[in-house]
């Protein structure tokens, strides 16, 4: 079965990240994983890329953690997607699957866009929104703000640095909801000991973009919870 991160950050995008795109990939090919999906903190969020540029400028510094990391993966046989993670408001930050580079030159707007905006720009572009670690506990997270489950597709209801009652929360909504399930390591540096207790499981190998979106639309996945793949 093939193993992939879909919840990950380095220090090129993500302010709070300490190892690069090339390290962490290393990292998780020697974990046994096929791939990851790399989704640094986007602008809104706690990112690394410095403000007042000019936007597509911007765009490609962002891009250009990706672009490392797939450089360094085609070397070892190793499948590299792109995602962000946004930050929507008082805590609460969502995973985005199935975009580029050219989508967000394309997309100025994003700057300033509200959830919906996000929304219904990602999906006409044919794109996942994942609701990251929906019930997390933690000082710059607003208590009592509820997800916005509305404008995503899918829910992250294991996140390996997050305790097992949140992730509970989360798996409860999902199953009521009828979501996509996701499991990710959230993971920020390479020597992280949780590097393999997250991710998804796949008896194909995912090697485009648009094969990733389809099994995770089709829910062709197992998830790997504690290092543990399963349903």
């Amino acid at each position: 079965m093939y193993k992939y991160e879909t919840h990950c950050h380095t220090c090129e995008g993500s302010a709070c990240a300490y190892s690069t795109a090339r390290e962490m990939v290393h990292a998780y090919k020697k974990a046994g994983y096929a791939g990851l999906i790399l989704t640094n903190h986007f602008i809104k969020g706690n990112t690394s890329v410095p403000v007042g540029l000019e936007w597509n400028t911007r765009m490609q510094m962002y891009y250009d953690a990706y672009l490392e990391a797939k450089d360094e993966g085609e070397k070892l046989d190793f499948d590299v997607f792109f995602g962000i993670e946004h930050a929507y408001g008082k805590g609460k930050e969502i995973l985005i699957y199935g975009i580029d580079l050219e989508f967000l030159q394309s997309h100025p707007e994003l700057q300033d866009a509200d959830i919906e905006t996000y929304s219904r720009l990602v999906h006409e572009a044919g794109g996942l929104m994942i609701h990251a670690h929906p019930h997390r506990k933690r000082v710059y997270i607003k208590e009592g703000v509820m997800p916005r489950y509305d404008v995503c597709d899918g829910i992250e209801v294991h996140n390996a640095c997050d305790d097992a009652d949140s992730n509970q929360k989360a798996t409860e909504d999902a199953k009521h909801l009828d979501m996509i399930m996701l499991s990710g390591g959230d993971i920020h540096r390479e020597y992280d000991e949780r590097i393999g207790m997250a991710g998804i499981g796949t008896d194909e190998r995912i090697d485009s973009n648009d094969k990733l979106i389809e099994t995770l639309k089709n829910k062709n996945f197992q998830l790997v919870i504690d290092g543990e793949i399963g349903e």
